[in-house]
Parts: C-alpha cells; structure tokens; sequence
C-alpha cells in the first residue's frame, strides 16, 4: 500500500469517524468514546503499519505512512497514533511484545528516589507509555502513574514508583546512530502539524470568502487577500518540508531531514495562527468553532519536541561543522536521505542531541 492509498483510506476514515464532536468529547475525557475510535483504527490495519511482516504488520516505511501522519493532523486525531506507529516498530525491532490499545514514547527522568517521571504527550488518551529512561527502555501501564496536567489537554506529566520500574522488564530496543526518540517523535509530529496547518488554512478560506462586509466577501479585499496568500506559502512549505523527513522507505528518519521539517513547520504553526485568528475575529476563539481545535494543537505542537529556534540551531551547527557552502550541505542532505533506509539499531538513544 503506497503513501496516497494510506492517506485516502485515512482520510475517509477520519472524516466519517473523528468528527469535530468526537474529537471534543475524547479531550473532555469521554474514555468510552476513545475506546470505540481506537478499535476503528486498530480494524484498519494502521496502527501496525509499521511493524515488520513478520511480526503481523505491514513493514512500511515514513514514506509510506506520510500521508497518514497528514491525516490525523488534518483531523485533529485525539489519540497517539504517530506515537503507536513508532512504538509498535521499536518494540518489533527488539522482539518485545506489544501492549494492546494506544501507546505514547516519552524521555523518562530516572528520579534520586528509583522513581520515573516523564511528560507524555497524548498521556491521557494512551493506555501505555514506551518509556526511555537514563538508557534504559520500559513499557509502563499509564493507569498505574500519578498524572497531572500538562501543557496541551491531552498531555501530561506521569510520574512511576521505583515498584513500578522493577515490576517492568528492560527492553532492548535500539535506534541507529545520530538519532534519539526526540528526533523521531519531532520528524513524525511535523507531518501531523502540516496536517493541521493544511486544516487551519482550509476554515480560513472558506470563511473569507462567506464572510460578508460591506456587500461582499471579505476574501475580496486585497489585505485579507495577501494574509491569505503569506499562509499558503507557510502551508505548502511546511507540507514539503515534513515530507523531507519523511523521505525514508525505513522507519527512522535522518536527522536533518527531521531538523528541517519540524523547524519550517513550528515556524509555519505560529504565522498560520496568528492570520487565520485575524482573518476570523472573534468567532475563531470560540470553542463551538473549529478553528481552535488545530490552532491550539498547532502552538502545542510548536514548542514540542522543540520549536523551530532549536531545531535552527541543530541545522546551523551542521552548516558549521560541515565548512562548506549551505548549498552543499543542503545537497548531502537530500542524498543522506535513502541512506537513512538501510540504517541499522545500535543501542538505546533517548535523550536530545
């Protein structure tokens, strides 16, 4: 099944399935209504995309599931499927038996106490966590850990007792060299955010040219027309951009491939935003509106993993390790990219570079 059938089977979906009601009534807690959502795509056959044919998946590659990533941002997806798809491959990979239902991947600290604590993006809508902590990897129940809230409604900060951790075995799972789980989650979140951002630009569109002042369409007038113009540009750019990171028939990204899609998208999320707002007024801050269900995903989303003044930073360091000219670099880029397809595991990687 290659990227554009994934999509459209998604697509289809998620449009009949993850409604605007649904999606509210999932980030209000309705745990019933998740359940039934969850076993939709688990049916589909998408959350184990990923997986090796061997262990029942369909081995596919970030290439192959880019268009799906699209979708769950396009549909503001309540539940960590971008997360799954990595879980379920990691866990394949060391031969680790994969927990049932949604799982989220988070950087654990390893507290003075032999305790975990971690901020688990999706931890509310997860039945389990794929957990990294100083080195070592563990599957941890998320019913068992302490939660708070955390930035994003669907977030949130999960803590583990020492008890816990010696109850859960240590996994070997492996990422391959010059990648750590922040990369990867950044690099699948960017495909989501152009999703999102493609969802934003849509309302807005539609809204400017409904909208009616002084006899006719908003969207007629050449200042909104140029708003309008400026968040296409971000739109489009952000969509090639995750696609870049997304250029791997594997199921790693090369690092600055990712670096780049998660750069140009968090810089895209906050111009994005910030116009369709203005373009909408105060209709678009209501909550019986939709565009506050991917605007407010977007600003999350934009400071996750890192915004795009860290992921600059990864890129300018690159440029200057590298000495020569950006175009050049910019070029063993692109050509590192099926590189990245054979890319072998080497040992646990779960902290930022």
């Amino acid at each position: 099944m290659d990227d554009d059938l994934l999509g459209d089977a998604a697509r289809q979906l998620l449009y009949e399935q993850c409604t605007p009601a649904v999606v509210r009534s999932i980030e209000s807690g309705d745990r019933q209504q998740a359940g039934r959502l969850w076993r939709l795509i688990e049916d589909s056959g998408f959350a184990h995309a990923m997986v090796p044919e061997v262990h029942g998946g369909s081995e596919l590659g970030l290439r192959q599931v880019a268009g799906l990533l699209y979708q769950c941002g396009a549909h503001a997806l309540p539940l960590p499927l971008g997360d799954t798809l990595i879980g379920r491959a990691l866990l394949a990979q060391a031969g680790a038996a994969r927990p049932a239902g949604p799982l989220a991947l988070a950087e654990g600290e390893r507290l003075d106490d032999g305790s975990v604590r971690a901020v688990v993006h999706g931890g509310w809508a997860a039945d389990c966590a794929l957990v990294c902590a100083a080195g070592v990897w563990h599957v941890l129940p998320l019913d068992c850990a302490q939660r708070r809230p955390h930035l994003f409604v669907l977030d949130c900060v999960a803590h583990w007792d020492a008890g816990r951790l010696d109850d859960a075995p240590a996994l070997p799972v492996g990422l391959p060299a010059g990648l750590d789980l922040r990369t990867l989650q950044a690099n699948m979140l960017a495909a989501q955010m152009a999703g999102a951002l493609g969802a934003a630009f849509e309302l807005t569109l539609r809204y400017a040219n409904e909208r009616q002042q002084f006899g006719r369409p908003i969207g007629k007038f050449q200042a909104i027309q140029h708003q309008l113009a400026v968040m296409s540009q971000h739109v489009f750019a952000a969509h090639i951009a995750s696609r870049l990171g997304c250029a791997s028939d594997a199921a790693f990204p090369h690092r600055l491939p990712a670096a780049t899609a998660k750069a140009r998208c968090s810089q895209a999320a906050l111009e994005v935003a910030q116009a369709a707002h203005a373009i909408h007024g105060a209709i678009g801050v209501t909550e019986a509106y939709d565009l506050q269900l991917f605007t407010r995903r977007l600003h999350a989303w934009r400071l996750a993993f890192g915004s795009e003044s860290y992921w600059h930073t990864v890129a300018g360091e690159a440029l200057l390790e590298h000495g020569g000219m950006s175009l050049d670099l910019v070029r063993a880029i692109t050509d590192a990219v099926p590189a990245a397809a054979g890319a072998e595991p080497t040992g646990p990687a779960c902290g930022s570079m």
